[in-house]
């Protein structure tokens, strides 16, 4: 391991803002703040965010930025990444954004029902490989897991470079009966990336500088609880 990264990893256990979980802790049980992220981690009452995958933190702290009235927690195992966007968040005094440490497939430990308000999926693994596509993040039992916990009326965002992802997540919304609020094959050319969606990671700038348009998609599950793959696997592979 290099010498950065633990010296990120040390500096990590530092960050009030930033949680790291022990694996058995969370390995078929509750953890503690299940149920009582706003007042006992962010101290308010104000609604919760996730960013799932959220790698260095960039688009959780810029979130947080433009809405100081919403709590914002990025969620990842990649620790040194997330290293990034817990010291921009401690050192600006951020008390609305937060970052987990863990595997998403452990999400459900972490939130009581209707304890979260909105999802942020930002360029995650797009799993382009068929056997591989329970592993994507808006899978059937992935949307299981956040149906645990995400209200009713709560919106799950995707954006995304990958098209394949994005069209294979609308087959699942689509199969599923989901009601999709949004869907745009390219923000950027349609003029749809607004103050929000216009927010670029080091991710996003490298696929837009070889000309990758980037996809969005907003949907809701409406209360629902279980969901099923649809036989559709996109033809495109990016």
């Amino acid at each position: 391991m290099g010498k950065n990264k633990i010296k990120r990893f040390r500096e990590n256990e530092t960050f009030r803002c930033l949680l790291q979980p022990e694996f058995d802790d969370i390995f078929h049980k509750d953890h503690p703040l299940k149920g009582c992220w706003r007042t006992d981690f962010f101290g308010n009452d104000r609604p919760v965010c996730l960013e799932l995958g959220c790698g260095k933190g960039e688009y959780t702290v810029a979130l947080g930025r433009r809405h100081p009235d919403t709590n914002f927690l990025g969620v990842d195992i990649k620790g040194a990444r997330m290293w990034r966007g817990a010291k921009t968040a401690a050192e600006t005094g951020m008390t609305n954004v937060g970052f987990l440490r863990t595997r998403i497939e452990f999400i459900d430990s972490f939130f009581a029902p209707d304890e979260v308000d909105e999802i942020w999926i930002t360029f995650p693994d797009p799993q382009l490989k068929m056997q591989r596509a329970k592993k994507r993040l808006t899978s059937a039992g992935f949307l299981a897991l956040y149906a645990g916990f995400l209200r009713p009326d709560g919106v799950i965002h995707l954006k995304t470079d990958s098209r394949h992802l994005h069209d294979y997540t609308r087959a699942v919304a689509e199969h599923n009966g989901l009601v999709i609020e949004k869907t745009c094959a390219d923000i950027y050319g349609t003029g749809l990336a607004d103050e929000v969606l216009s927010v670029k990671t080091a991710y996003e700038m490298h696929y837009l500088s070889q000309g990758v348009p980037i996809t969005y998609l907003r949907f809701r599950l409406d209360g629902k609880k279980k969901f099923s793959a649809p036989d559709f696997e996109p033809d495109n592979a990016l």
